[in-house]
């Protein structure tokens, strides 16, 4: 297997965190953006969206989105369990998995690509809704900061996809200038997925 990455995204880096966390090592294959390297016929073979990341496996066949990606090596590695170890966890993993999706990561993602001189020229950006979108941002860490208080991670007692998910979004958020540091549950909990020896991944 091999993972056609982009350092700095957001969804790789939640499949690179993913992998850390199982002790699986994947090569990466760095995809320059800024040459269009996604954007080649070779690349687009492998996925008709042009994005990051893409897992490569032994036999040629190309899985992308991140979720399924994580999925997949879900059920080839299933210890330690990040997405649920019954029913019921694994559906409350799954419901606060969508919502830090939904919720923070695609909004953090608008946000920067609207708001930034990066992808300016690759996309047709509205500064205007960046700036909405950065409002339902803070609003969302406002109400995600109440509902932290008196657990240590998001989706309960234990670590699992849906940290990953919110840690990634929250990176690229202080990146672009929304900061959360008047929310002392989301700070707290921040800190506590950052010190992970996986993190840095």
């Amino acid at each position: 297997m091999k993972l056609y990455n982009l350092s700095a995204g957001l969804n790789p880096r939640r499949v690179r965190i993913f992998l850390a966390e199982k002790g699986v090592d994947v090569p990466f294959v760095e995809v320059d953006m800024t040459k269009h390297e996604n954007a080649t016929p070779e690349y687009l073979a492998k996925n008709p969206m042009g994005k990051m990341p893409v897992l490569e496996l032994d036999d040629g066949t190309y899985i992308s989105e991140s979720t399924a990606i994580c999925r997949y090596i879900e059920a080839l590695h299933p210890e330690p369990n990040l997405f649920g170890n019954d029913p019921l966890e694994a559906a409350q993993i799954e419901m606060w998995d969508r919502r830090m999706e939904l919720d923070m990561a695609v909004p953090v993602m608008h946000a920067f690509q609207h708001g930034s001189p990066f992808w300016e020229g690759r996309l047709t950006q509205v500064k205007d809704y960046s700036e909405v979108v950065s409002e339902t941002i803070r609003k969302n860490m406002a109400w995600l900061d109440e509902e932290l208080g008196g657990r240590d991670y998001v989706a309960g007692d234990r670590y699992t996809i849906a940290d990953i998910t919110l840690q990634c979004s929250l990176i690229i958020a202080k990146a672009i200038g929304i900061r959360f540091d008047d929310h002392a549950n989301l700070t707290e909990w921040f800190g506590r997925v950052t010190s992970r020896p996986t993190a840095r991944a």
